[in-house]
């Protein structure tokens, strides 16, 4: 096996078992994707149909063409054609992350805080290293109307000027996506903890204002 394909297999596999041991996805639930280069064979990996997060094996993540055709491993997640779609959609894309984070689902469950976002702004590191969280409609499990309306959510955020790195799936999970799987891992990381102070706050708590907003898009060049 290629020793850049054999090696993002595995950081595959570390980045699913941490998501599991820390809670964020349970059971079979949740999946990860990433892009592999074009000098390793280009395509994707991504993890297999009802695979636990927790206990995936390298070899064994499926192998998926740009094409969508399946080269090897495991049968593919049946969320493939979304996270080929957010490729597709987002060049900077190199990892697409799908969790069932429980304070994430259950904002949904008790109420986002408007269609534009799920979340106020209500920390520095939120408008910083998120942005941005839509809400995505219900739609059934692997519902492909699902793909393009995250492409629109892109390209919509890009027309402003703003790189969209996430969206909220009601009653599902967030999908999230970067460079690198640990730059993923870190967005869905506060996300989900800004999710969980909102909840802690009973949704009372107030907003970053305009200008210290401002101030972050100043010295930090944030995109809110």
């Amino acid at each position: 096996m290629d020793t850049g394909l054999k090696s993002l297999r595995e950081e595959l596999c570390r980045a699913g078992r941490s998501l599991f041991e820390r809670g964020y996805v349970h059971g079979t639930t949740g999946n990860i994707s990433a892009r592999v280069p074009a000098a390793d064979g280009g395509g994707f990996l991504i993890t297999p149909t009802d695979a636990s997060l927790g206990c995936l094996e390298p070899a064994r993540l499926a192998w998926v063409g740009e094409d969508g055709v399946q080269r090897d491993g495991d049968r593919a997640s049946k969320t493939l054609a979304l996270h080929r779609r957010i490729y597709q959609a987002a060049p900077h894309a190199g990892c697409v992350l799908h969790t069932h984070s429980r304070h994430l689902v259950a904002l949904t469950l008790r109420g986002v805080w408007r269609d534009g976002d799920i979340l106020p702004p209500l920390t520095p590191y939120q408008v910083m290293k998120v942005g941005h969280v839509p809400l995505v409609p219900y739609c059934r499990p692997g519902d492909s109307a699902v793909a393009e309306h995250v492409a629109h959510l892109i390209a919509d955020h890009a027309r402003d000027g703003r790189t969209l790195r996430a969206v909220m799936c009601d009653r599902l999970g967030p999908q999230v996506w970067h460079e690198t799987p640990a730059a993923a891992m870190a967005v869905l990381e506060e996300l989900e903890e800004t999710a969980a102070l909102w909840i802690l706050a009973d949704g009372l708590a107030q907003p970053l204002d305009d200008a210290r907003i401002d101030e972050l898009r100043r010295h930090f060049g944030a995109q809110w």
